[in-house]
């Protein structure tokens, strides 16, 4: 009998946005590298402030997994063009798009209590969500108790700091700068759905 692969990828255990450490280690990368080698070069270049190399090392692997989802133009635009709320925006979506439990939380989650006008978001909004996934997830089912806790204590860090949350938990509308629409419309129209709040019918209108 074939074991039964886990549908998610849930390595988002540690840290949060690492807006800092994502512009230098996007500003390392040479387009077409493969990004072991980008990430070899930020240890060298001691990208993180983590004490240890060990540390640095599963901390950038992560940063980069995020990173890595960005179109050329849109890790140019993320460097060099970007100011900071355009770069937590776009970290955000890098976020979603790396990790599909947190792209599926986004927009079944986080939007349709947006667009209801329940601006709260609880943790056991987390709970659920998590539960109703794992019913038919073995991968997510075998989960931890303690793993859970800290999946959903790193995720609502990551939506804190990426201005998806305030500081008590409620909901924030994105207002995304016409410049980082243009370029997500670019790209893929519904990654917009990823921020309370945006339309697909008013982007592409």
């Amino acid at each position: 009998m074939i074991a039964r692969v886990a549908s998610y990828k849930m390595s988002f255990s540690t840290g949060g946005l690492f807006v800092n450490e994502s512009v230098e280690l996007a500003g390392l990368h040479i387009t077409g590298e493969n990004w072991s080698r980008t990430i070899l070069r930020a240890l060298e270049h001691g990208a993180t402030s983590l004490p240890k190399a060990a540390s640095n090392r599963r901390t950038l692997r992560e940063i980069g997994n995020r990173v890595s989802t960005l179109t050329d133009t849109e890790r140019e635009f993320l460097v060099w063009g970007a100011d900071r709320p355009e770069r937590e925006a776009l970290l955000w979506l890098a976020t979603c798009r790396a990790y599909r439990f947190i792209r599926e939380f986004a927009i079944e989650v986080i939007q349709d209590r947006f667009l209801s006008y329940r601006l709260e978001l609880p943790l056991e909004a987390f709970d659920q969500f998590f539960e109703a996934k794992a019913e038919w997830d073995e991968g997510l089912a075998g989960l931890s108790v303690t793993t859970r806790v800290k999946l959903r204590q790193v995720l609502f860090r990551i939506m804190r700091e990426a201005g998806i949350l305030d500081t008590s938990d409620h909901i924030r509308p994105a207002l995304l700068s016409p410049r980082l629409t243009q370029l997500i419309v670019a790209r893929r129209p519904e990654d917009l759905l990823c921020f309370p709040g945006q339309r697909l019918e008013t982007a592409l209108s």
